[in-house]
């Protein structure tokens, strides 16, 4: 990453090919194309999460954290590190690196952010996100920084996000259907599963997956 004063700027040189339709959907996508949550002309709370890309033993793969259940927030939910942007953040790539070395530990200086996605909007939280999308250039070792926020940090191949064993549709007990995805003994499901939902199918790497299979949020089937 690099800084000219106030603004923030991304690197695209040295990216693994992999990563090429990831960046380019970054230089192309509409915010309509991410999640049909867009922000409100006015207001939100402003927050940015890193939406972190590395290389482990499985091939390409995310970092995510299970957030603590005790939070009031989205607790005990699998999401991406990040958190509010605050007044002394540059913006939120600033941002996004702050609360991920705080939540996890991770070394900012190995990672190198290679594009930013539209604003979107949590409503049930009203917070406007901006996903920051980073490559692990460097990896560190990453662990719960606080266990009152953080109860779990892991790691998640695309192969296994994209395998269509992995995945549902989550009915919430609002009502609302989304995508989820039951992998590794964790069940990653709203905004976050969204993003990579639509990751998966804006950079090609989806597979055909049974839709009709819809399950409860709580249902201790979904492991099955």
């Amino acid at each position: 990453m690099t800084r000219m004063g106030n603004r923030e700027a991304t690197e695209t040189d040295g990216l693994p090919d992999w990563l090429a339709p990831v960046r380019t959907t970054a230089e192309t996508v509409r915010p309509e194309d991410l999640s049909r949550f867009l922000p409100p002309p006015t207001g939100g709370r402003r927050s940015a999460v890193l939406v972190l890309f590395g290389h482990g033993p499985d091939g390409p793969d995310l970092l995510l954290i299970e957030r603590a259940r005790s939070l009031r927030s989205h607790a005990g939910q699998p999401s991406f590190p990040g958190g509010a942007i605050d007044p002394e953040d540059d913006g939120p790539i600033t941002a996004a690196l702050r609360e991920a070395e705080e939540e996890t530990g991770l070394e900012p200086t190995g990672v190198q952010v290679f594009g930013v996605l539209p604003d979107l909007y949590i409503p049930v939280s009203d917070f406007v996100v901006t996903p920051v999308l980073g490559w692990w250039r460097e990896p560190s070792r990453v662990a719960p920084g606080d266990p009152a926020e953080v109860a779990e940090v892991f790691r998640v191949p695309v192969s296994a996000l994209a395998d269509p064993a992995h995945r549902v549709r989550l009915r919430h007990p609002s009502g609302h259907l989304g995508p989820a995805f039951a992998v590794d003994g964790h069940l990653v499901w709203g905004f976050t599963a969204g993003v990579i939902d639509r990751l998966l199918h804006l950079c090609g790497w989806e597979r055909p997956w049974p839709r009709s299979r819809t399950v409860d949020l709580g249902d201790p089937s979904i492991f099955r």
